[in-house]
């Protein structure tokens, strides 16, 4: 709530630096709004880096208060106490990208004598400070109308085909199909940033083929990755794999991929900074150490979906 407060706050400078910032001029206004932008950049720094960690905290607050609530087996349980968990799940999961996203142009920015990102990071703030207001706005809604009275449904029901949503239409995903459709997106991801990393080239092409890949990866975890790690054909639930009757499968395997992901969407926002003069250098730089951070986390998270693949017991 109070980074919320905090990005508000800075949503509404925002504004203001937007409609008057003019670097040509020397007047009181900009020397006000230079002064005060370095200001606002630290703390809007520091929430955001603060706010990255909520989503894997919420994801583990949900599934500990699974026990709470009849019917509930995990997380998924939990959040379908009422009608504000789950949309407070996927506002924080776009919260954590967009989060990432501006933690590195606003790190690409100060590296420039010329601040020639300034623009382009309050332009994002401004979608990220409503957006941020409104995940805290659902998350207390969501914690306040909790009623452990309330009958709940098990995860079997949103992955099962009588929900009819996009969870259970992931869940019937055949498997002839979407497996090998993993594995090459991944081999196409890893193959773009290791060619970036040797020639400095597709930089562009692979942040946008790293969040490619984090929708087919979050696709192929509920299609057949989850039913290899439970031995089970009908359990397509990605939550339950953070419980420890799994062996904490998810906490493996999520973070690398979520941090791969963030990482290399960092990489094709460097690689279009490199156009600015003051950025020339550095920004090549800065891609350069967020490609090796991308392909260790999608290449980690790839690696131990093959071990869990190939240690089950299970046939699809």
């Amino acid at each position: 709530s109070l980074n919320a407060l905090l990005l508000g706050g800075a949503g509404v400078f925002a504004l203001h630096l937007l409609r008057y910032w003019n670097p040509a001029s020397g007047g009181e206004r900009q020397i006000a709004l230079e002064r005060r932008t370095w200001l606002v950049s630290t703390l809007v720094g520091l929430a955001l880096v603060v706010s990255l960690p909520a989503l894997a905290l919420l994801a583990r607050t949900a599934d500990a208060m699974a026990p709470f609530f009849t019917g509930a087996m995990c997380a998924v349980g939990s959040l379908q106490a009422n009608a504000w968990g789950l949309p407070a799940l996927l506002a924080q999961l776009l919260l954590f990208f967009l989060a990432a996203a501006w933690l590195i142009i606003n790190h690409l920015d100060q590296l420039g004598w010329d601040t020639p990102l300034i623009r382009r990071k309050y332009l994002l703030l401004l979608v990220l400070a409503p957006l941020a207001v409104i995940q805290a706005g659902l998350l207390w809604l969501y914690f306040l109308n909790l009623n452990p009275e309330v009958i709940t449904s098990c995860c079997g029901s949103l992955f099962g085909p009588e929900s009819g949503g996009v969870a259970s239409d992931l869940a019937a995903l055949p498997v002839d199909g979407s497996r090998p459709l993993f594995f090459v997106a991944l081999l196409a991801t890893l193959a773009t940033g290791g060619f970036f990393l040797a020639t400095g080239r597709l930089g562009t092409l692979f942040g946008v083929l790293s969040g490619i890949q984090f929708l087919v990866a979050i696709a192929a975890v509920v299609a057949f990755i989850a039913p290899y790690i439970y031995e089970q054909p009908n359990h397509h639930c990605p939550f339950c794999l953070l419980q420890a009757e799994h062996g904490y499968a998810g906490w493996l395997l999520y973070p690398p991929l979520f941090l791969g992901t963030a990482a290399g969407i960092g990489v094709g926002l460097a690689t279009s900074a490199r156009g600015k003069e003051s950025l020339a250098e550095t920004a090549p730089r800065v891609a350069r150490g967020l490609a090796r951070l991308a392909l260790a986390g999608l290449g980690g998270f790839g690696l131990a979906a093959v071990v869990y693949i190939a240690r089950s017991n299970l046939v699809l």
